[in-house]
């Protein structure tokens, strides 16, 4: 058979390779790098959570009975917000970069930070979720694991060319989130779809950052084990028995996914209509927003006689209590939960500086507890699709939000994939319609709130 000829006789060229770099040395030392990259970076992330952990425990629990009190005090939320908003509204105001990712335009994977630009989102990062604002430290995570593991790279290896970096800075983040959301697989789908990245690049950029992510796990494992603090990967124990997904069920999967978006797209457009009004006048600001976040918690804690806590923080730490005690949470306290806690997470968005997944989570879950007294429709689907539908109406991930809520339910969350599955695609497509057009210029680092505090 004669070759293919171009219009002049010429042999038409074959199309490049896409998957040429892969075949190269010098792709089998990028896999090299990130294998390696896995191991510190993975430790540091561990070492963050704990860091974050540990201050949780002693500045709501440790340091009033030192300061001489019998128990954390009704009104102890209010100093502690402050301390955070003054610290949160300094850190943005005066340090290099903006602290990180604003979280009420969504997760972004632009690049790795600068690295003048670390100290912010780590200083940032550890108060907001110390002292009690509603996000969650995968954002922080992303950004720390892929600026640092580009800073040392260029460090030991300046003559490489600028293309690794964006190879180098995935292997950074994946092994820096690799077992924060349950699975390394959760974490990597997060990102790919995060990234935007399609085609053979997404097979170039995505095999160191599964070897490093691999890494990671082994080595949070190990940490686990070494040092007795906890897992800090997001797990539910003990999740009830679910039967065969019902044609009742598929039908509370559209009102569900339904619901969902509606809250999702209220919770995002509070936060944005808050946003530059916080940035005018960052650092005060701040710091009534941390007020805000207190005065909702001391509301909660007041009117169930609930822990405080329930409202502040990401809620990772709480889904697995939340489900395994939800027979003795009222209908009402439920409602009182989900009103708390979506304002006071509206708030956080529009001020401080971490990930918007687990309070999403955290919502879905009561939310779906609190559906689970009607009838057809029982405890363990209605929080399965309640996380579902409210992780893609906050991330707009379908992907990412399917696997959050069901590969964290083990076994049971085979059973209710189909019915999961739909209430995302519901949740998904409403978001999408309900959601304006993006705008403006959301890169990591870009200024927006350079008027004077």
């Amino acid at each position: 058979m004669p070759s293919a000829e171009s219009p002049v006789g010429a042999p038409v060229a074959p199309p490049p390779d896409p998957f040429a770099q892969v075949r190269t040395r010098g792709y089998v030392g990028l896999l090299v790098m990130a294998a390696v990259l896995g191991v510190p970076i993975s430790a540091g992330a561990y070492g963050f959570l704990a860091l974050v952990g540990a201050l949780q425990s002693w500045t709501y629990t440790d340091l009033p009975k030192t300061l001489g009190f019998q128990g954390t005090p009704p009104w102890w939320p209010l100093p502690l917000l402050a301390v955070a908003g003054l610290l949160v509204g300094a850190t943005i105001r005066y340090l290099p970069g903006t602290g990180g990712h604003k979280p009420a335009e969504g997760l972004s994977m632009t690049g790795a930070p600068k690295p003048l630009e670390l100290p912010g989102i780590l200083i940032a990062a550890v108060a907001t979720l110390g002292l009690g604002a509603v996000l969650g430290p995968e954002a922080p995570l992303i950004l720390l694991g892929g600026g640092v593991a580009v800073r040392v790279v260029r460090l030991l290896k300046p003559e490489l060319p600028p293309r690794v970096d964006a190879v180098v800075g995935a292997a950074g983040s994946f092994a820096a989130v690799s077992t924060l959301l349950g699975s390394p697989i959760t974490g990597a789908f997060l990102l790919m779809e995060v990234s935007g990245i399609g085609g053979p690049m997404l097979g170039i950029v995505l095999v160191p950052g599964l070897l490093a992510a691999g890494i990671g796990s082994l080595v949070f494992i190990g940490l686990d084990n070494w040092t007795g603090l906890g897992t800090y990967s997001l797990a539910i124990q003990d999740v009830p028995h679910a039967n065969a997904p019902t044609g009742a069920e598929f039908g509370w999967a559209l009102l569900i996914g339904l619901a969902a978006a509606l809250a999702g797209t209220g919770i995002r457009w509070l936060a944005l209509l808050l946003q530059p009004r916080v940035e005018r006048h960052r650092i005060p600001a701040t710091v009534l927003m941390g007020l805000t976040i207190a005065g909702l918690a001391i509301a909660y804690a007041q009117g169930s006689g609930k822990a405080a806590t329930e409202v502040l923080y990401s809620g990772q730490n709480a889904l697995g209590p939340l489900v395994a005690h939800s027979t003795d949470y009222t209908v009402g306290s439920l409602m009182l939960l989900i009103a708390c806690k979506g304002l006071a997470y509206c708030v956080s968005l529009s001020a401080f500086r971490g990930g918007p997944i687990f309070p999403a989570m955290f919502l879905g879950v009561v939310g779906g507890i609190a559906l689970s007294h009607l009838p057809g429709l029982q405890l363990t689907p209605a929080f399965a699709m309640g996380i579902g539908a409210m992780s893609v109406a906050m991330l707009k991930l379908p992907l990412t939000s399917v696997l959050l809520a069901t590969l964290l339910l083990g076994t049971q969350g085979l059973t209710v994939m189909p019915l999961v599955i739909v209430t995302v695609v519901v949740s998904y497509v409403v978001t999408l319609r309900l959601s304006p057009a993006p705008t403006g210029d959301t890169r990591t680092g870009t200024r927006k709130d350079s008027a004077p505090a």
